[in-house]
Formats: C-alpha cells, structure tokens, sequence
C-alpha cells in the first residue's frame, strides 16, 4: 500500500462543501443500532402523543429519536440538531430528519402530561437495556440521587428564578445508578424550588421504576444533607432499602454527636494534613454516623476545631464500611457534569414544559452512551461521555452504495478502531425488541 504522506500546502488548498457522501459523525451509527436493539423509536411514537391539533405534532417517534441522536453527539441546543442532516448522515440514522425549526415547534407543544409521557419512556428504556443485559440482575444496586443548578441566561425562561446557590436557572431532581453512571430518574423543577421539593414522590417513581426494571437484589440509596426526610425514610423501610442520608448541624444533632464519650472515636485513614474519626449512636430511633474531621500542623492552629459530618442509615455492617460507601456518594457529580458537558449545558426554550422534556431526553441520551459501553465493551472501566464520543462516536466517515449494498468508510488507522468494531458485533448480536 502507498502511503502518501505529503504535506499540503494551506495557502493554496480549495474548500468544496460538496460531497453529498460524507457523514460527519459516523460513528453515531453505534448509538442508533443499540436504540434500534431496544426498539426505542417505535416506544417513543407510542407513548409520546401529542394531540392532533397541536403544531407539531405528528411523527412524535422520529422527532424524538432526531433529539436524541443530536444530543449523543453533544448538541446543547436545537440548533445543533442540524448536524443530522449534512451529507449522507440522514441515510445512515434511517431516512427523514427533521429540521431544528420543526423540532423547536414539537418541543414547545409539550405540556406537563407530554413531560411525563418523555418519562415513562425513560423508565420502559431502561426495562429494555437491562433486560438485554445491562441491568444488575440479582446483584446489589446502589443508587445517588442529588440535585443541581442547570444555568440559563436572559430573564425569558419559565420558571428560571435565584435559589439557595444564587445562580439563576432551574433546579433539577437526579437519581443515579453507582457503579454505571446510568440516569435513573430525573425532573425538571424551578430555579427557586426547594432540595426536598417532590422528593418523596420522586422515590415512590424510582422504587417502581428499578423493580419493574428487573432489579431484584439489595438496593441502596444514598443522599446528602439536602434530602435529610423521616418520610423518605420510612417510605424506604417500608419497600426493604437500605440507606444512607446526611442530616444537618441542627441543634439536637450537635447535642447527640457532643454526647458520644471520646473512647469512642475512631481514627480512619485521612490526608498526612488532616485527620479522621468516626463514631456513630442513635438519633430519632435510628442510627446516626459520624465522621469529624481537622487539619494538623502550623497553619492548622488558626482552625483548630473537628468539622462534623453526619447522616442516617438503616444499615447493619461495621461502621467504617458504612462510613466509606456513603462517601462515595460523590461519584454522582460526575453524572452531573457529563449531563452539563451535553445537552444540558443548556436549557434552550423558553417555555418550561419544552426544557423539561428537554430534560428527560437528556437523560436518555447520556444512557443511550452508558448502554453503548454497557453492552458493547462490558469489560472496559467506565468512561465519561465526552471520552466516548471523542472515540467511538465523532468519526468522520463516507457512505457509499455498491453492488446494492450500503459500505461505511471510516479513517483508516484510528486509534480505537478495535473497539469500535468490538462493540458494533456485539451490540448486533443483542435481539431486537418486539
């Protein structure tokens, strides 16, 4: 083969927009074949339905799946859906894209009802790629769930407001599966809507929607702070979860973390700076853990103080180990931020309705990643969006017809070809759904 590995002269090179062949992201062809597995497409045009004489509203399944794709591929605004259609990217996604203006009038013909429509085909989404192996079985889940801040800019969005953080934007309820990162539940709320707004409903939904998803092992739910509920807590006894929730620094946690006797303090491993104790006893009837943290050395005699951090769990295993997995909690931050590295990043209307099924498809997409890696490299560490479509996902290709059969031409010598063509076979070899 002869390489030809001549430089070209910038100055004098000739642009054509011309090739009507060229698909600019090809490697989206993963995404599209794991939502074709799951019969996506076809769930969305049953469930979202939109009434006939809203604009808009026709051909609600295709429509969805042109947002999802666009948001695959990092789109944070209606625009961006254009990509789709430059070259022959239409062909290989499976025919008719809508334009970003037709997309724009579907989004706003949403009501709160659509929102939920959006929802449900979340929770049906996530049935189905569990079901075709995604899902933790009869293993132990581990589920965060948070809230966080989606800025906006301008003063014309619904139900944009100032909250506790003293950013303007919405306030979005989040629940997270640990160890795959996946969305499991989330909700466009107002900017200026509580931590614990909706949250009690929100975990009735998240109950139903895990055991009809076929998890049938112990599940844990951690919290911080923020989401301290007795009825929360009772609603998880009640349907057999652990859990693991902060509570605040309120005057009657103070004195019950004051009266644990120093004996009873345990030294835990902490940065050569700093050190670490926990101890736990009983608040409410419930059990209470404790870690209390200082810095050590010179510049630590101006903070000499323990800094205390507290939260209930129904758990029964040895507190140090308790202690340690509701640290991990953190880990649904990073959820958070390949949410804001996508879709999120913005909030593109300014009819509230129209962000939250913005919202939702959000969450779609970035399991549409999740289910991609899930299910096509299941033995690869988990890695985060934007490292996904930088390596399988953003490949230019070339689609050619020949001989009555379509060839996708991708670069040679790219550096994770082997993967690519990995999951392609594997994610092909899953049967479709009915």
């Amino acid at each position: 083969m002869v390489q030809d590995d001549k430089p070209v002269g910038l100055d004098g090179l000739r642009v054509r927009f011309d090739d009507e062949r060229l698909v600019c992201d090809a490697g989206v062809m993963l995404v599209a074949t794991v939502a074709q597995r799951l019969g996506i497409e076809a769930l969305a045009g049953r469930l979202v339905r939109l009434r006939r004489d809203r604009p808009g509203a026709a051909n609600a399944g295709r429509k969805v799946m042109a947002l999802l794709f666009a948001m695959v591929l990092g789109a944070d605004s209606i625009d961006d859906t254009g990509v789709l259609r430059a070259g022959r990217t239409r062909r290989l996604l499976g025919g008719w894209i809508p334009a970003p203006s037709t997309l724009g009038t579907f989004l706003r013909a949403f009501t709160f009802g659509h929102v939920r429509q959006l929802d449900a085909l979340l929770g049906r989404s996530i049935e189905r790629a569990w079901k075709a192996g995604a899902g933790p079985g009869d293993g132990r889940l581990v589920i965060d769930v948070d809230s966080f801040v989606g800025e906006v800019c301008g003063y014309h969005k619904q139900g944009a407001a100032y909250g506790y953080t003293k950013l303007y934007g919405y306030h979005p309820l989040l629940a997270t599966r640990a160890d795959t990162r996946e969305a499991l539940h989330i909700r466009l709320r107002k900017g200026s809507a509580n931590t614990q707004k909706g949250i009690k409903r929100f975990c009735e939904e998240l109950i139903a929607r895990v055991d009809r998803a076929g998890a049938g092992g112990m599940k844990l739910l951690r919290a911080d702070s923020g989401f301290w509920n007795t009825k929360v807590f009772e609603l998880l006894e009640k349907a057999g979860w652990q859990y693991s929730i902060g509570v605040r620094n309120i005057k009657k946690v103070k004195a019950t973390v004051d009266a644990i006797a120093e004996a009873d303090w345990q030294r835990i491993d902490y940065p050569e700076a700093g050190e670490a104790q926990i101890a736990e006893t009983t608040y409410a009837g419930r059990r209470l853990i404790v870690r209390r943290t200082r810095l050590v050395g010179p510049q630590a005699e101006l903070f000499p103080d323990w800094r205390h951090f507290c939260f209930i769990t129904n758990r029964t295993e040895d507190i140090a180990l308790v202690e340690a997995e509701h640290r991990d909690h953190a880990v649904v931050e990073q959820v958070i931020a390949d949410l804001k590295d996508q879709a999120l990043a913005h909030f593109p209307s300014g009819h509230f309705h129209a962000n939250g099924a913005w919202t939702v498809l959000a969450a779609i997409a970035h399991n549409m990643l999740r289910w991609t890696q899930l299910l096509g490299l299941p033995e690869t560490t988990v890695r985060a969006a934007r490292t996904l479509r930088r390596r399988l996902l953003q490949i230019p290709g070339r689609l050619t017809s020949h001989a009555r059969g379509w060839t996708l031409h991708l670069p040679v010598r790219w550096p994770w070809h082997g993967d690519y063509i990995t999951a392609l076979a594997r994610i092909r070899e899953l049967p479709t759904a009915a």
